[in-house]
């Protein structure tokens, strides 16, 4: 008796299904892919995502870095970091745009009609856009040597450095999946994302000591993600105390990822 009652719980409450976790794992790769095939099908795309970053490089490098004295190293060696951070952190917009594209079309309708994870979509989503960042940071290590950056730690600690700013791409990609899905259409999403990352970027430790910024502007750029990730990348790339930057940089990378994909898997439930 007691078998067939719970049996009968079972059936009236069946728990997760098998494999569940790896499911929504595999239709995440499979999103993937078809994310990445598209970049493909679109050169253009990636092509000019990559020409921002550079010309920001030369912007500051040869036009604003002749005025800009930084104690105890080159600017160009002070600029690159911050170049890193910001191109990841403006190559997150792509993440809005996409889900935006994709729900104007009445794509993602489509996805929820197949008996796939709902983060799938989201994850797929973000985790091309990882790897297109992953392209682009060779990108602008190229153009950033070519301009005379140098790597005073050692080729291990530069790439941990990049790996710090990819993490905080990949979180900052789920809050602007949030935006990409709030949003009416693609140019709305753009329009959208950037009055929240302009004061993030440019009030921020990139491209200026925080020292020099006005008193009542340096708290804010000080304890911000953005600095706080520059400052961890400055370390691993440049040298000095690491443990301290690092540890604040991806405690911000977790704590945004703890708190940013819950509510955009809450938001993409909601907005099809």
């Amino acid at each position: 008796m007691t078998a067939v009652a719970a049996d009968a719980a079972t059936l009236a409450h069946p728990g997760p299904p098998p494999h569940r976790t790896w499911g929504a794992l595999s239709d995440a790769l499979v999103l993937t892919e078809r994310n990445l095939i598209a970049y493909l099908r679109i050169p253009e795309a990636l092509f000019f995502s990559s020409v921002q970053p550079v010309m920001f490089v030369l912007l500051f490098r040869y036009v604003f870095g002749g005025a800009i004295r930084v104690p105890g190293q080159s600017y160009v060696n002070f600029l690159m970091p911050g170049i890193f951070v910001q191109t990841m952190a403006f190559g997150a917009v792509s993440t809005s745009v996409g889900l935006a594209e994709d729900l104007h079309k009445g794509l993602i309708e489509r996805f929820r009609s197949l008996p796939m994870a709902r983060s799938a979509v989201l994850a797929g989503r973000t985790t091309a856009d990882l790897i297109r960042n992953v392209v682009v940071a060779a990108v602008i290590t190229a153009v950033g040597y070519g301009v005379g950056f140098r790597i005073q730690t050692s080729v291990l600690a530069f790439l941990a450095g990049v790996g710090v700013v990819l993490a905080f791409s990949y979180a900052l990609s789920w809050g602007f999946a949030i935006v990409g899905l709030s949003a009416s259409n693609s140019e709305t999403a753009q329009v959208m994302a950037f009055p929240i990352l302009f004061p993030l970027t440019f009030a921020s430790s990139a491209f200026v000591p925080v020292a020099t910024l006005p008193g009542w502007l340096q708290a804010f750029a000080r304890h911000q993600p953005v600095s706080v990730v520059i400052d961890a990348a400055r370390a691993l790339m440049l040298g000095g105390p690491t443990a301290g930057p690092v540890e604040a940089a991806l405690a911000w990378c977790a704590g945004l990822l703890v708190v940013l994909a819950p509510l955009a898997v809450r938001r993409y439930r909601r907005s099809v």
